[in-house]
């Protein structure tokens, strides 16, 4: 497993739900042919090449992640399988250390839309350093190079991928609260 799977997986969970919300339209859209589940598409809304993304499926599929729609032969992961990766796993395969000061985009309990969830004792916050952003923070790594430019593209994948980050982070009480919002937004479903 590597950590673009992770992004990759919901950034189909984020799909998935954007499909259930627009229904009717995503159907056109694809009907014109331009499916957003297409590997050309995961390409371009995550940066991540047309062969890691081909690759990281075939490693989701195998691992039981993730398995093929019976209907439309497209991945689906299993959100709890998922889950219970992110929330059980992801911390010691793919732990996070805070580095510099840099300016970046806001993850973990700074990300606009889990602010005040947190109450924060006056510790920096996290962000994924970004050349443009304007907040300034500790630098985390993100799970794959081109999360920050993925995450403004896609504000479910941004909630996503900063719930991980919490995680990665967090001691028990910041993995508690990020586990438990995680758990709504992905096995409430």
């Amino acid at each position: 497993m590597k950590s673009q799977d992770i992004v990759i997986l919901l950034k189909l969970i984020s799909l998935q739900e954007q499909e259930q919300e627009q229904g009717v339209e995503r159907m056109r859209l694809e009907a014109q042919g331009d499916d957003p589940y297409s590997v050309r598409n995961l390409e371009a809304s995550l940066g991540i090449s047309k062969t890691e993304v081909n690759e990281s499926i075939k490693r989701s599929l195998a691992s039981g992640i993730a398995s093929k729609d019976r209907e439309l032969g497209r991945p689906r992961p299993s959100r709890r399988n998922l889950f219970n990766f992110i929330v059980h796993g992801l911390k010691f395969i793919f732990p996070a250390k805070p580095g510099s000061m840099q300016r970046g985009i806001p993850t973990a309990f700074a990300a606009p839309m889990l602010e005040g969830l947190l109450v924060s004792a006056g510790n920096y916050i996290y962000v994924w350093p970004h050349p443009s952003a304007h907040e300034m923070g500790q630098s985390v790594e993100p799970l794959f190079k081109s999360v920050p430019e993925a995450v403004q593209k896609d504000v479910r994948l941004y909630e996503y991928l900063a719930l991980c980050d919490a995680i990665r982070l967090g001691n028990q009480r910041e993995v508690g609260l990020a586990s438990d919002r995680l758990s709504k937004r992905i096995l409430d479903k």
